[in-house]
């Protein structure tokens, strides 16, 4: 029945199901809009005539499966315009992986299409999507900047593109707060814009504040605001208040140090910092009395840079030689015991993000 059900008649066919109590088909409909959420949002003659709690309905469905923590191998920028072309050994890396549930080994979902461009991109995910914006399309002297954005649906399978950025931009934040995405920034780039998916259209926000930094180091967000840390003298914490559309400046830690992520957990934010003599220090910040205290240590000889991404009270470290776990407690914060396997033979920079699967997509792979 599913397979009946398009755009045009979704609507029909649920009004139909409800006046007539045919509850299974109700759910199909729903299941349908659900599945295909992104292009319902867009469509006013069927999400505008929705009541909220339908809608509350359908993104819930959307947002139900198996949390799986994910990674997406992308090409590391030094290979910037102008600069010498790709060696074979570091070719264009397309392929998001996921981890199955009993988190020991990975598997992958999906192939990213060619026309992506990895090398310097944003990633992010919002309604269960995943989001990729931005980068540098080609190598070498025909390298260019690109404003392509692309949209993978896990329940679907599928890749899309969407309206592009109204700037090329490469080596961007792209985060996601209060359903919308945010781009932020790119080299040597202030200026910031917003995407609403209701409209498919992407607009200019407030930008970042002039001598802020050249690039952002990371991006995260919490309770509905943004922030953003970024620095080459010293450290500094921005934070991005969409009601306001305004940038204000948060304290900075004793660390000044270049971070190797920044992720936000209930109403702190988590600072891991990478030293080549001390192994990984971890920092939080309370975003309500806005004070900085030190977190946990962890001591390695030699730590690679890693990426954060959240699944319950864990935080999941991942980098190209394995995946830590830095389990947050109402009371302490420690890393766990044990190091997870790294995905296999990755040559390009990780980037973890969290995807919701259907359980026999979850257990498939």
């Amino acid at each position: 029945m599913t397979s009946q059900i398009t755009m045009e008649n979704c609507y029909e066919i649920l009004t139909i199901a409800k006046k007539q109590r045919l509850h299974e088909l109700k759910d199909t409909a729903y299941r349908f809009m659900s599945d295909n959420f992104l292009q319902i949002l867009r469509d006013s003659a069927v999400y505008g005539r929705l009541t909220g709690s339908e809608r509350d309905l359908i993104l819930k469905a959307r947002m139900q499966g198996k949390k799986c923590l994910m990674v997406a191998e992308i090409n590391d920028v030094y290979d910037r315009v102008g600069s010498r072309p790709q060696s074979r050994d570091n070719s264009r890396p397309q392929s998001p992986l996921s981890i199955v549930s009993s988190l020991k080994d990975w598997r992958q979902l999906t192939q990213m299409p060619e026309e992506v461009n990895t090398k310097g991109c944003g990633i992010c995910t919002m309604y269960n999507y995943l989001f990729i914006a931005g980068g540098i399309k080609g190598h070498g002297d025909k390298g260019k900047l690109s404003d392509k954005v692309f949209c993978y649906n896990p329940i679907t399978d599928n890749w899309s593109e969407i309206r592009p950025l109204n700037q090329p931009r490469s080596q961007l934040k792209l985060v996601s707060a209060d359903g919308y995405l945010y781009a932020i920034g790119g080299e040597c780039l202030f200026s910031v814009e917003k995407y609403d998916p209701r409209t498919d259209r992407w607009s200019p926000v407030a930008p970042l504040p002039k001598g802020a930094f050249a690039v952002a180091h990371e991006a995260t967000t919490c309770n509905g605001e943004i922030y953003v840390s970024g620095g080459s003298l010293f450290y500094r914490l921005l934070k991005y208040e969409p009601k306001r559309d305004e940038w204000l400046e948060c304290p900075y830690n004793n660390s000044r140090k270049k971070s190797t992520d920044m992720v936000a957990f209930k109403n702190f934010i988590y600072r891991f910092d990478v030293n080549r003599d001390q192994g990984v220090n971890v920092f939080k910040y309370n975003t309500i009395v806005k004070l900085w205290k030190d977190s946990a240590s962890l001591r390695q000889s030699n730590p690679l840079p890693f990426r954060c991404a959240v699944i319950g009270n864990c935080i999941y470290c991942v980098n190209k030689s394995h995946t830590l776990q830095f389990i947050v407690e109402e009371d302490t914060s420690r890393f766990g015991p044990e190091e997870l396997k790294a995905p296999f033979e990755a040559k390009g920079v990780l980037i973890p993000f969290i995807l919701s699967l259907p359980e026999k997509s979850a257990k498939s792979t």
